[in-house]
């Protein structure tokens, strides 16, 4: 797939996912039906609509690469795919359940094992990303687009980082301490994938956590804007796997993350 051929296809589902997004808002305000799935996580009306609007729309886009969706996986089945779509119609459910502003909708073309188109709405931030390749990520804010170089945004001489939790393990302090991190902050979705995209944080580690669905979208727009992504232990953080159950994971806005 060519990069015209790429580009096509993220732009085509720019206007999809900002309608993914304004139905969330609207399901939300008319009140949300949800119910607890077998592990124990929460998933509403909110998240069943915007995967249909979306998987509709990819489907009519790229009929023969198959999709993920955490909505409707089986994972029961081994995952043999190298080249598929992995959605997450909603990520940060919970924090879409209270109303917060955090949520995601996330779709991402993986190629051969690499997260190479990427779509990320934050419709209560107003905010939709996409790449579609190597040093093609953007971020649509109000009506404009703005190319995405992770270019710092914080003071110099500081490094401030994400978080996935609002305590830490000991093991992510260790991590965040041998980078000289001077503050974090938690976020609770892809989300923080995004504002390191933007240049607005430097840094985010984590231990083994969640799924591939969970990064992907967040992924291709930070590494195509020019962040470094890896595991804790420097390996390539490759998608595909049997089980889609994640690595641990480093972002860094680039190698100099005080500057």
């Amino acid at each position: 797939m060519n990069n015209i051929e790429l580009e096509n296809i993220a732009k085509n589902l720019i206007e999809t996912t900002e309608f993914a997004g304004r139905k969330s808002i609207e399901l939300r305000k008319q009140g949300l039906k949800t119910i607890i799935k077998p592990d124990n996580s929460p998933v509403t009306n909110g998240d069943l609509e915007v995967n249909k609007i979306l998987t509709e729309k990819i489907e009519s886009l790229t009929p023969n690469i198959p999709i993920i969706s955490e909505e409707t996986v089986d994972l029961k089945k081994e995952n043999n795919l190298k080249t598929f779509w992995l959605l997450d119609p909603i990520d940060g459910t919970k924090e879409y359940i209270a109303g917060k502003d955090e949520y995601t909708i996330n779709a991402a073309l993986v190629l051969n094992c690499v997260p190479t188109i990427g779509l990320l709405g934050a419709p209560k931030k107003n905010r939709l990303f996409y790449a579609y390749g190597k040093n093609n990520s953007y971020m649509i804010e109000d009506g404009e687009t703005t190319k995405l170089n992770c270019k710092k945004k914080t003071a110099q001489g500081k490094v401030f980082a994400v978080s996935g939790a609002e305590k830490p393990s000991s093991q992510i302090l260790e991590v965040l301490k041998k980078h000289k991190v001077e503050s974090f902050t938690p976020m609770h979705s892809s989300y923080k994938f995004c504002v390191i995209a933007t240049g607005e944080f430097d840094f985010y580690a984590a231990k083994e956590r969640a799924y591939e669905w969970d990064y992907a979208a967040g992924h291709a727009v930070a590494e195509n804007a020019g962040a470094i992504i890896t595991t804790l232990d420097h390996h390539p953080f490759k998608y595909g796997k049997s089980d889609y159950k994640n690595l641990s994971l480093m972002i860094k806005r680039n190698e100099m993350l005080d500057a």
